[in-house]
């Protein structure tokens, strides 16, 4: 990221502190964002859409549902991310933001880079070239994709709503599109 939206994040992450959230943490949310990145992707390439009800807003669930159902078993499996295979992670996009009503939003986007054992061509649609990493020697090598995520998370911060953060977007590029 430029210096110029690394300052910005950082001031919007002052901002929540200051005004919505006094205990808020960049890296207690980096790691619960991991976290919910891992389950929901295991979930997605599971096809077990019904357990999300409560972490992905609904129309996140409506367009995913029909997305999933017509992805091929690889990409469905490329979807899957092992917490221990994410190997770096950044914010991509901090807003804040009011409704007319009064209601008070923070919504935060984060970047996932993680490694996938999955069956992949070496190229996937749209021409762009999956990254490869192979282990091992030449009679006994796995290769993994590294591949890349974004989740958008958001927060209600309106009196009386309930703390837990939403994912409202869900980008897999290459993979579920």
């Amino acid at each position: 990221t430029s210096p110029i939206a690394w300052l910005r994040t950082r001031f919007y992450y002052l901002l929540i502190r200051l005004y919505f959230d006094q205990e808020f943490s960049v890296e207690e949310f980096t790691r619960g964002a991991k976290q919910a990145f891992s389950v929901v992707s295991k979930l997605l390439s599971q096809r077990k859409l019904d357990l999300l009800d409560e972490l992905v807003s609904a129309e996140v669930l409506q367009v995913l549902k029909e997305k999933i159902s017509l992805l091929p078993d690889s990409h469905r499996d490329a979807l899957a991310a092992d917490i221990d295979a994410i190997m770096y992670t950044t914010e991509g996009d901090v807003r804040i933001y009011y409704d007319d009503d009064g209601i008070k939003f923070v919504s935060i986007l984060m970047r996932f880079w993680y490694l996938n054992g999955a069956n992949l061509p070496d190229e996937v649609p749209g021409e762009t070239k999956v990254f490869q990493i192979v282990f091992g020697d030449e009679s006994t090598k796995e290769k993994r994709h590294l591949l890349t995520a974004n989740y958008e998370f958001q927060r209600e911060f309106t009196e009386g709503a309930k703390p837990d953060w939403t994912i409202t977007r869900i980008e897999h590029p290459r993979l579920l599109e």
